[in-house]
């Protein structure tokens, strides 16, 4: 496995490399034939250190963890207990998710950040002219831009890669009905499903 370990703003030893090298071969051993790549990232806010783990473990697998502790050694614990909780979760669904994905060839699209746009009390503070508030309306700024892949999933599946991913959102290719379906995480922590065909 490549395993790239940084610091933004702390030095980290030798030891804990070794330290998250060792317990991240562990992890993937346990639920993986071989990882591909792992990027663990330490950074500190205000007293206290911040992990950030983002485990590429195969084809269409990603795992994400973030931990927070007093020092730099339990925050990565933190972070690689999150990780192996949800491989524990999924560990069925992901060796036979892994088993199918030589069918379907996932769909290549392009994803999008966009600037933050102001709210109305910023808007009144600098008045544009009215050419600048016609570019306004039809134009949000892109601030990074990206390939991504749709994949063709189960809507089971697609809230499975959503929790290892740790991501708020993802759009997939629903396999029984061929349309294209979002599911997302709502604030009281429950899973929302759009089926626009449903």
């Amino acid at each position: 496995m490549q395993l790239t370990v940084s610091g933004k703003q702390v030095e980290l030893s030798d030891a804990l490399r070794v330290h998250v090298d060792k317990q991240l071969g562990t992890i993937t051993a346990k639920y993986f034939d071989h990882a591909l790549e792992a990027q663990v990232t330490f950074s500190k806010a205000r007293s206290f250190f911040t992990c950030d783990i983002n485990l590429h473990a195969g084809r269409g697998i990603t795992v994400r963890g973030e931990g927070e502790a007093a020092d730099a050694r339990a925050a990565f614990e933190d972070a690689a207990e999150h990780i192996a909780k949800r491989l524990r979760r999924y560990r069925r669904r992901v060796s036979a998710h892994q088993r199918d994905l030589g069918k379907i060839k996932p769909e290549m699209a392009r994803a999008y950040v966009l600037a933050h746009e102001p709210d109305e009390e910023e808007e009144h503070e600098a008045p544009p002219n009215g050419h600048e508030a016609v570019q306004m309306e039809l134009h949000a700024t892109v601030i990074a831009e990206d390939t991504t892949t749709i994949e063709t999933l189960t809507v089971r599946d697609a809230v499975m890669k959503m929790d290892l991913a740790f991501q708020p959102v993802m759009m997939f290719r629903n396999s029984k009905t061929g349309g294209l379906n979002v599911v997302y995480r709502r604030g009281d922590g429950h899973v929302g499903w759009i089926d626009p065909n449903g």
